[in-house]
Order: structure tokens, then sequence, then C-alpha cells
């Protein structure tokens, strides 16, 4: 049983320069990641159940592909929601299925390509459509939320690649990259986000991921 809906949809608690210099930053760390793996490191199983490198890489490829074009969000939300699934779960399988045949070679290049684009539509993503609400509600630890797409654009898209990062790093036993300025930004907030709610792990896994 969920407890009661908060009453005000989740919002970003990051000024905007801030949001973006980490989303800017966690791309490059990402790919720098990527970029240094060995071959046999992409079959690597990660923490995340039937997730192994190779679909993680994947999984993030489709994701900054998303904030970098309007056209390719809706696209992919639509594919997703189409689905009986919960749609993040549909989503996530989704890009990972559409890049099942790029080499490892070919998702690094793609991601370098790809992510400076995608940093760039989330810096110019304006203010009235960060406002708005996004449809449905995210379940958090047994609590339905409801999130603006500014909370999405601005926290939520710089998470995810930041805690994959470390997912990624701990599956392959590679240094993780951590500075106070960045990685210490990331965690504040997160735990700021959980005093404030009297919730522990709003960091937002799918289930597979």
């Amino acid at each position: 049983m969920t407890a009661a809906l908060a009453t005000k949809p989740r919002t970003s608690a990051l000024d905007r320069d801030t949001a973006m210099r980490l989303a800017k930053t966690e791309y490059e760390r990402f790919l720098a990641l990527l970029q240094g793996l060995a071959p046999d490191d992409w079959a690597k199983p990660t923490e995340c159940p039937g997730w192994d490198v190779r679909a993680m890489a994947a999984h993030l490829l489709g994701m900054a592909e998303m904030s970098a074009s309007v056209r390719e969000s809706l696209r992919q939300v639509k594919l997703a929601q189409s689905q009986d699934g919960v749609f993040i779960d549909e989503l996530t399988a989704l890009q990972i299925d559409e890049r099942a045949q790029m080499t490892p070679a070919q998702i690094v290049s793609r991601y370098a390509e790809v992510t400076p684009r995608a940093a760039k539509a989330r810096r110019r993503t304006p203010w009235f459509l960060r406002g708005r609400k996004m449809p449905g509600t995210q379940l958090v630890n047994g609590r339905d939320e409801e999130w603006t797409l500014g909370f999405l654009n601005d926290v939520i898209m710089t998470r995810d690649p930041w805690m994959h990062r470390v997912d990624i790093s701990r599956a392959v036993g590679a240094p993780l990259v951590l500075t106070a300025d960045h990685d210490g930004v990331l965690v504040d907030d997160v735990v700021r986000e959980w005093a404030a709610s009297g919730l522990r792990g709003t960091v937002s896994r799918s289930r597979s991921g």
C-alpha cells in the first residue's frame, strides 16, 4: 500500500547553472569511463540484475539521445507506453534492444557525438516547460510522487549516468573519479531531498537498473 500522494510536484532544488554544469560534467565523466574499458569489460555483470556493462551503456546512450532530441524522446516514450509493463522498465528495455547490434566502439563513438547536444538541449529547455507536471506519478520507496519536467531534466537525467558510472566502475574494478565540486554536490542534493521528504533512497532506479 502506498502513502498519500504529495500535493506539490517535485522540483529541482539546484540552481539552473549548477544543474547544467553537473549535467555536462557527468556526461564527460561517463564517456571517459566508457573510453577506458577493456574489450572484456563490456560483458561483465553489474549489480543491476540482468544488465551487463554493455546493456548499461546502451541504456545511457538511449537516454542521452532522448535528451538531445524532442522527436526521439517522443518516439521512445510512445513505444514504451505501448507495452504492458512498468513504463521505465519498458523504456530501458527498448533502449537496450534497439542498440543490440552496436559494437562497444560504436556505442562509445555515438555517446561522444550525442552528449554535447544533449547537454545543450537540456540547458535550452524553457522555464515554462520545466515547470509543467509530468504525466502520471513515480513510485519512490512505496510513495507516489509527482515530478515536474524540470526535475526530470535538471536532476534525474544527471543522477542516472552518475549512479550507473558507479555501477560500471564497481563491475570492472575501474577507479571512480570523485570530486567535491561535482559528486559532492550531487550527493548533497540527494541527501537534502531524503531529509526533506523523510525517505531514503530516491536516486530513482528502474526495476532493472
